[in-house]
């Protein structure tokens, strides 16, 4: 089959990759009918270097069709139109019950110490073959696959398997009452879906992004925005928007690869290109994150307020503000997004006949697989407008 595939740092290629095989008796194999480009898949190729491997087959938010399943599958049969959640979760564990996919105890990665099972990202989280391709192999499909209806487009649940329950979570552990104020950092695909979150659970989005693409975008489903321009620029904007205080919670859909922080931007790039047992070391006893947007989101919050923090982090060891966290007294969410958790919150809403999400108004590039190296070129350079990126096999 064709497929995405690393080969090197900021080397993205289309190539033969083996056909996905029914290998336990729990698998499915999915024929892909659309996959996206998510924020994250650029981290493989700029930061996470050492922990991939020629070859490795790219992405993590995909959809399609069942066409065989393993012998003891029982809820999932072929010619479903299914999606594939980026988490792998058994279901029955004790994590799993509390609704902490992203940490089931069937699937961790004991070796890393790391969380469940992702795919299509790296050794750290079992180096399982993703999604941009045109099939894959589904682990645990009865606790993982969620089959969708027939007569809706695919990107009415295709942002179902990564990004919107992700923006769900950032939102919701906020834990604000409709009327609260929430900042949000960054508005990429993530950034743009908390919008449309926050605007369904009645809370008024002040969000600052130095991209006037991503502002319109977010203005159009009622976001008050600002540049992202100068750092205390857009932290007297927050404040000033607030009367003074600061927004009741921000979140902080950016992550490790903020603007700011140009020594530590230099670090990323050479450990994101280097191998082996050093760069590994660096990585995990280091702080390689560009810490800009939390450190934003820690400034610009209320007293008493949350920071939720859906944007990944890589480091290890990195500075952290705890003189100004406990001072003001804040809470702390971090995390995966524990997708399986907030999917009955959600399929409802993606095929409400109008479209409350505007999950057909994210989309700003399409192409084939074929075209994936370009496309992830213009996501990364955040040129022509490049927001959201869909790819069909």
């Amino acid at each position: 089959m064709r497929a995405v595939t690393w080969h090197a740092a900021r080397d993205v290629r289309v190539a033969d990759a083996p056909d996905p095989r029914i290998l336990e008796p729990t698998d499915a194999i999915v024929r892909i009918t659309s996959t996206a480009i998510c924020g994250s898949d650029l981290h493989l190729i700029d930061v996470f270097g050492p922990f991939m491997h020629r070859g490795d087959v790219l992405g993590h938010e995909a959809m399609g069709v069942v066409e065989e399943v393993g012998p003891v599958v029982q809820r999932i049969r072929p010619g479903d139109r299914v999606i594939v959640p980026f988490v792998i979760a058994c279901g029955r564990c004790r994590m799993c019950e509390l609704g902490l996919t992203t940490q089931c105890e069937t699937t961790q990665n004991t070796e890393h110490g790391t969380g469940a099972m992702l795919y299509g990202y790296t050794e750290l989280y079992g180096r399982v073959p993703g999604g941009q391709a045109e099939a894959i192999r589904v682990l645990l499909a009865d606790a993982n696959l969620r089959v969708v209806g027939r007569d809706l487009h695919d990107e009415r649940y295709l942002f179902l398997t990564d990004v919107l329950p992700t923006a769900w979570q950032a939102v919701r552990y906020t834990g604000l009452e409709p009327g609260a104020i929430v900042g949000i950092l960054g508005l990429g695909p993530v950034g743009q879906l908390a919008v449309r979150v926050a605007r369904i659970l009645g809370l008024r989005a002040v969000a600052v992004d130095p991209v006037v693409e991503r502002r319109l975008m977010a203005e159009r489903y009622g976001a008050e925005v600002h540049d992202l321009g100068e750092r205390d620029d857009a932290l007297d904007w927050l404040r000033e928007r607030t009367d003074g205080r600061g927004p009741d919670a921000v979140i902080d859909a950016v992550g490790l690869e903020a603007h700011g922080n140009p020594v530590t931007a230099l670090v990323q790039n050479v450990t994101g290109s280097m191998a082996g047992a050093p760069a590994k070391a660096m990585m995990t006893h280091a702080g390689v994150d560009r810490m800009a947007a939390l450190d934003l989101a820690t400034d610009a919050v209320r007293r008493g307020g949350t920071v939720s923090v859906a944007g990944v982090y890589a480091g290890a060891v990195d500075p952290m503000p705890l003189l100004r966290i406990f001072d003001k007294q804040l809470t702390m969410r971090f995390g995966q997004c524990n997708v399986q958790r907030w999917l009955d919150d959600l399929v409802g809403l993606a095929e409400r006949d109008d479209d409350p999400l505007g999950l057909e108004d994210l989309v700003t590039h399409r192409g084939s697989l074929e075209q994936a190296p370009d496309l992830y070129e213009q996501f990364k350079e955040k040129s022509n407008g490049c927001i959201k990126v869909v790819l069909k096999p």
